[in-house]
């Protein structure tokens, strides 16, 4: 592909075009003998030259995965078929726009954001549309995952899966027409349930939390607005004088039974954990002041999502008292992070670790470290890539019987700029500041990508 001023389509944000799959991989270090399963990473790579402006959230989906079985490991990238990708690919070339520029042909389904497992599949992820059933550890598309035809709305990025009754929570918001949200709960086996939720106008809903017995939607100033639309003005803006709405509703529950509490203006893309503590609701986050992520601040650059000193994001907690109403708002930490994640066997009950990429600051979106925050004592450890090395998501992967919360991994790919080299970087939770206990070498250059999951495999 031919390299343009777009940043998202150079250096390491640029595609690979090649799919490969390579055993015995290098290792640096020691990889744990009972680590056995695949580490899988989504992200943006488009087969084709964009049409319009490129925004990093269009381009196709594309898993790198990394199997480890017996002190091994094997290296595979495949593209997520969907159907827009297919029908590009028999074109020949692009036929659909992007988030900055539609196109007649309208939107595809990337299938570029993240991955859940869940009744025994691993589900591709984009929010706009259906998931993506993927095979393991072949990564090859099995197809669209409509839940026996019964899917009614798109599917967030970010589902949640609780440990311990093996249900699955999602939502698919719709931007010009009500129910602007739709909210479903899957059974262990694969049998939906799904009910509208109201909002006052469509809003990017990226991700959600849940708890032992509530889930929590995020009703936040970023709009979607036809009326802007026709006045020659961007459909989406950021609302400063529009406050934060939260939703909190009985886990099986329904319009009828979401309570709203309003907070402080600000955006959300990715949750922590939530918990039920007493009378309270407890929502751990990475929160910004405001976005603009999708250009809708004037003088930021297309398709960027630093913008201006208001766009960093915090880790934040929120107190929501289900029997007085009240609202408490707390900054954790002033170290900016993303992609926060937790030991997912805890999911909706009180955590006292978590994890996040700590934001490097450079001109594009990159991670320069790991961030392992104490929840209980407000304090943060952390790791570095070192210099000129930016990584990913920490996807946390428990050490198997270990019933220490906090005992286990950290996987990510980190890329060498110098080196122009890649690896997947393997961290013990209970020693970040140490060296890596292992580095896996990519047999090629893995681009900055989106979200990933651990699978265990017998």
């Amino acid at each position: 592909m031919t390299a343009t001023l777009n940043p998202y389509l150079a250096d390491n944000f640029a595609p690979v075009q090649t799919e490969v799959t390579v055993d015995a991989l290098p290792i640096l270090g020691e990889l744990p003998v009972e680590l056995n399963g695949m580490f899988v990473r989504n992200g943006p790579n488009p087969q084709f030259p964009p049409l319009g402006r490129y925004h990093w959230f269009d381009g196709d989906g594309m898993l790198h995965g990394v199997h480890i079985q017996d002190g091994k490991a094997s290296y595979r990238n495949r593209y997520i078929q969907t159907q827009g990708f297919e029908r590009e690919r028999q074109a020949g070339r692009s036929l659909f726009g992007g988030l900055l520029e539609p196109s007649q042909a309208g939107f595809k389904n990337v299938a570029n954001t993240a991955l859940v497992w869940h009744d025994d599949r691993l589900l591709a992820l984009w929010e706009g549309g259906e998931p993506h059933a993927i095979a393991v550890p072949s990564l090859k598309t099995i197809g669209a995952q409509t839940f026996n035809g019964k899917l009614a709305s798109p599917v967030t990025a970010h589902p949640k899966v609780d440990p311990v009754t093996g249900e699955m929570m999602f939502f698919g918001y719709s931007l010009a027409q009500p129910p602007y949200v739709k909210y479903s709960v899957v059974s262990a086996k694969g049998v939906l349930r799904t009910v509208p939720i109201d909002l006052p106008v469509g809003v990017m809903m990226h991700d959600f939390a849940i708890t032992e017995h509530y889930t929590i939607f995020m009703d936040l100033p970023l709009t979607f607005r036809l009326e802007r639309l026709q006045r020659g003005e961007p459909a989406f803006a950021f609302e400063h004088d529009r406050p934060s709405r939260f939703g909190i509703l009985p886990r099986h529950g329904d319009n009828q039974t979401i309570r709203w509490f309003e907070a402080s203006s600000c955006y959300v893309f990715h949750t922590l954990n939530a918990y039920e503590a007493g009378d309270d609701i407890v929502l751990i986050a990475c929160r910004m002041s405001s976005t603009s992520v999708l250009g809708t601040t004037p003088g930021t650059h297309e398709g960027d999502n630093r913008g201006v000193g208001s766009d960093v994001p915090l880790l934040h907690r929120w107190r929501f008292n289900l029997k007085t109403g009240a609202v408490q708002e707390q900054t954790l930490d002033d170290r900016p992070c993303e992609f926060p994640r937790t030991n997912e066997q805890y999911l909706g009950r009180q955590t006292r670790y978590g994890y996040a990429g700590k934001t490097a600051p450079t001109e594009m979106p990159k991670f320069d470290g790991l961030l392992k925050f104490d929840l209980e004592y407000q304090s943060a450890q952390v790791h570095s890539f070192g210099t000129g090395r930016y990584g990913g998501e920490g996807v946390f992967v428990p050490r198997p019987g270990s019933t220490v919360e906090d005992d286990g991994w950290l996987m990510t790919f980190v890329h060498d700029e110098a080196q122009d080299t890649s690896e997947l970087v393997i961290v013990s939770t209970q020693a970040m500041s140490a060296e890596p206990i292992a580095r896996i070498q990519m047999p090629q250059r893995v681009p900055y990508g989106f979200h990933g999951t651990w699978v265990s495999l017998p």
